[in-house]
């Protein structure tokens, strides 16, 4: 555990995936209800820079293409999944840290993207002005590259998971990576300056992970459950408990709906849990 950590680790955000999918089910709701309200939402570093600063979260609500419901519900269930088990494998600060990291890169990528556009491409905004210029390429720093940094996270520790492809075909996640990988590489290639800005930048974090995790990311599903299980064991050894059953050993760590007692016919502090506090031999 990193000093970082130790320090901020309380603050991480369990089930993080689960907060994202309600941020879009709001951000749903707005564009069916209030449709103009989008247009102060997104990541518009120009707008905020003359005083929208709420544009820095708010683009968070705006969801992905809303085209095929059933597609989208079924996108956002296979991201969920994605994000919880890497949150279950990683661990929720490092998955907050990943996520969030995703998030700032995208922010500061939008702002470099305006200082390109005033060093390099002042006759793009001249042509339309500022104002409209920006709202126009705004929605290109969206959330949608951030959730594919999951998949691509995924991919890189669980390579040899299988996935059915169009609910048919068996393929290994690690194929599907690779394929979106060349996918993105090209849309690189091929796209504006304004969406290199905000591929570059949303997937930035992944970037960062691959680099600092590569020689130890790959994990089979028993691996998983074998670290799971073992940091249970430690923190149930290790841990700082306030109460512990003198018979069986359980802690208010393994049930918090057990209950404890101190026995008065034993010698010394011996404390049982509610199965126990009746049954044992006392201790004289």
């Amino acid at each position: 555990m990193s000093n970082f950590e130790k320090k901020f680790g309380k603050y991480a955000i369990n089930n993080l995936s689960l907060t994202l999918i309600m941020c879009y089910a709001a951000g749903y709701l707005i564009e069916m209800v209030l449709p103009g309200l989008f247009y102060f939402l997104t990541l518009n570093p120009y707008a905020i820079i003359h005083g929208q600063v709420w544009r820095l979260v708010t683009w968070i609500l705006i969801p992905p293409d809303s085209s095929n419901l059933f597609f989208v519900l079924l996108m956002l269930y296979f991201y969920y999944s994605l994000g919880t088990s890497l949150e279950r494998t990683w661990g929720t600060y490092r998955y907050n840290v990943y996520i969030f990291s995703g998030m700032l890169f995208t922010i500061i990528g939008s702002f470099l993207m305006m200082g390109y556009c005033y060093l390099v491409r002042p006759a793009d905004m001249v042509a339309y002005g500022p104002s409209v210029f920006f709202s126009a390429v705004s929605p290109l720093f969206s959330t949608y590259y951030v959730n594919m940094s999951i998949f691509l996270a995924f991919a890189a520790t669980f390579p040899e998971v299988q996935v059915l492809l169009m609910f048919i075909i068996p393929i290994k996640v690690k194929v599907l990576g690779i394929i979106y990988g060349v996918m993105l590489i090209a849309n690189f290639i091929q796209g504006s300056a304004y969406s290199r800005f905000a591929m570059a930048a949303s997937l930035f974090n992944f970037v960062v992970f691959w680099i600092t995790s590569k020689n130890h990311i790959h994990m089979s599903p028993k691996q998983v459950k074998r670290r799971q299980e073992y940091r249970r064991e430690v923190k149930r050894n290790t841990g700082v408990t306030k109460h512990k059953c003198a018979i069986c050993g359980r802690t208010e760590l393994d049930s918090p709906d057990l209950e404890f007692r101190f026995c008065s016919k034993c010698n010394g502090n011996y404390e049982y849990c509610q199965e126990h506090l009746f049954t044992h031999q006392h201790v004289k």
